[in-house]
C-alpha cells in the first residue's frame, strides 16, 4: 500500500506545479478538441489488486496474508459529451494480476499446502460520469465516478477441484463501483490523461470449498477484491 500512497503523492504534486502554468495564459492546443459529441481513445495502464476479507464470528484471530503485485491494463476508450462538465465514459479493458495467499493453520507443513498463487484475467467494463473544472490553458483536472462489472477469465468457478487438491476458486462475474480523478493534458497532437481510480467490489467472490470445514474456506465470511488503476488515457 505504501507504493500506492507514493503514486498518490506523485500525482498531487504534478497537479500543483502544473498549477504555475495557471497564472499566464498560453495558446491552446487542440481548442476544438472537446466539442464533438463522441471520441475515442486507447488505454494504457498498471493495476494493484488485493482481497478484503471478512471472517465468521467463530474464526481464529489470524489473518489471510495476501501478497500484492502490480499488473497490466489495456482497454478502449468511449466518450459521450453531455455539457462542457459533464462526459459519460465506458472503458472497455482486460487487466492481468497475480495475488498470492497465505493461509495459516497448524496441520499445513509447506507452501504447497498454505500457499495459494490467484492469477486473474478480467474482462473490465466501467461506465462512468466524469465532472471537470473549466479548461485552463492546456489542464483540465477532473473527478470520475460509476459502476462496473467484470468477467473473470481465471476464476475456476465451475472446477470441480478445490483447494484440497491446489485449486483455489473464485466466481466469475463481480460488479463493482469505481472513483477516482485525474487531469486532462492537451498537447500539440493529442489529449493525455493520466488518472487513478480505487475499484471496490461489491459482492462476495469466493467460492468455497467441497469440505464445509475446509482450513482454507471454512472461517471466510466474504471476500471481495479492492484495487488501483493507474491508467494512462490517449485520445
Amino acid at each position: 500500500m505504501k507504493r500506492i500512497f507514493i503514486l498518490i503523492v506523485v500525482l498531487i504534486c504534478t497537479q500543483n506545479m502544473s498549477a504555475q502554468l495557471f497564472s499566464k495564459e498560453k495558446v491552446q492546443n487542440l481548442q476544438n478538441f472537446d466539442k464533438p459529441r463522441f471520441s475515442y481513445g486507447y488505454i494504457l495502464g498498471f493495476n494493484l489488486y488485493d482481497f478484503n476479507f471478512d471472517y465468521t464470528t467463530d474464526a481464529p484471530d489470524t489473518d489471510i496474508i495476501h501478497d500484492e503485485s502490480v499488473g497490466f491494463s489495456v482497454g478502449l476508450l468511449g466518450n459521450l459529451r453531455l455539457n462542457d462538465y459533464f462526459d459519460l465514459r465506458l472503458e472497455p479493458m482486460v487487466t492481468f494480476n497475480t495475488r498470492n495467499l497465505r493461509f495459516s493453520n497448524s496441520q499445513f507443513t509447506s507452501d504447497f499446502e498454505s500457499v495459494r498463487e490467484v492469477k486473474s484475467t478480467y474482462v473490465h467494463v466501467p461506465l462512468l460520469l466524469k465532472i471537470s473544472t473549466k479548461r485552463i490553458n492546456n489542464i483540465k483536472p477532473f473527478i470520475v465516478g460509476g459502476v462496473s462489472t467484470s468477467i473473470n477469465l481465471s476464476s475456476n468457478e465451475d472446477n470441480p477441484d478445490d483447494n484440497s487438491v491446489g485449486q483455489f476458486r473464485m466466481k466469475t462475474n463481480t460488479n463493482y463501483y469505481e472513483i477516482g480523478f485525474g487531469i486532462d493534458l492537451y498537447l500539440y497532437y493529442f489529449k493525455f490523461t493520466p488518472s487513478i481510480r480505487g475499484v471496490f467490489a461489491m459482492s462476495d467472490e469466493l467460492v468455497k470449498d467441497n469440505d464445509p470445514n475446509s482450513p482454507y474456506t471454512s472461517t471466510i465470511d466474504k471476500m471481495s477484491t479492492r484495487g488501483i488503476f493507474i491508467n494512462f488515457t490517449f485520445q
